[in-house]
């Protein structure tokens, strides 16, 4: 129902067409939100105030469950699809732990950084007067939906026919807060 939900959905039938007729060999591969090492959209909003002991920013309802794939995963599913062939003419979504909330992430967070927590959620209003001013705002509002109900992404496909699972997000979790501390973010 979002522009960009039309777009996908137009890439994914042109794609899953080209296979069906032969021309290419197709598997899609979908993860929901991410967090993990090198993912500094996430490190910018959660990780570096967590490690800083600052105030994280979330939007939506921070108290939905919702699901988020560990970056490492996404890479090595993708390869597993590229490579198994019952993987092509299908739509796979990628293992991913439990779906928790946003709360309970920033909670995760802030442990492994030995930090309290503090963290913040904007709602749609304030969303929709940032993004008269700002179109990267905007683009967040469209697809506020994901934050204000919960947004669950189902990899049991994945899980039984390929056999992997995603990383537990306890894991994921320290091994993205050891990242950025071995990375700290150049200010300036």
């Amino acid at each position: 129902h979002t522009k960009k939900g039309k777009v996908r959905a137009a890439m994914s039938e042109a794609l899953m067409a080209a296979d069906k007729s032969g021309k290419v060999r197709v598997a899609i591969g979908r993860a929901s939100d991410f967090i993990g090492p090198e993912y500094y959209i996430g490190a910018d909003q959660l990780i570096y105030p967590a490690i800083a002991g600052k105030t994280a920013n979330a939007v939506g309802n921070l108290d939905v469950l919702h699901s988020f794939t560990f970056v490492p995963d996404i890479g090595k599913a993708m390869a597993i699809l590229g490579t198994h062939d019952e993987a092509f003419g299908h739509v796979w979504h990628i293992p991913s732990p439990a779906p928790l909330t946003q709360r309970q992430l920033a909670e995760l967070v802030y442990k492994e950084a030995g930090q309290p927590v503090k963290v913040r959620g904007a709602g749609r209003l304030i969303l929709s007067l940032l993004g008269l001013f700002n179109p990267n705002v905007r683009e967040i509002v469209e697809m506020l939906y994901e934050f204000e109900k919960p947004f669950i992404l189902d990899s049991t496909k994945f899980e039984k026919t390929i056999g992997m699972k995603g990383t537990p997000i306890e894991q994921g979790g320290r091994e993205t807060v050891a990242y950025f501390k071995a990375h700290p973010k150049a200010v300036g």
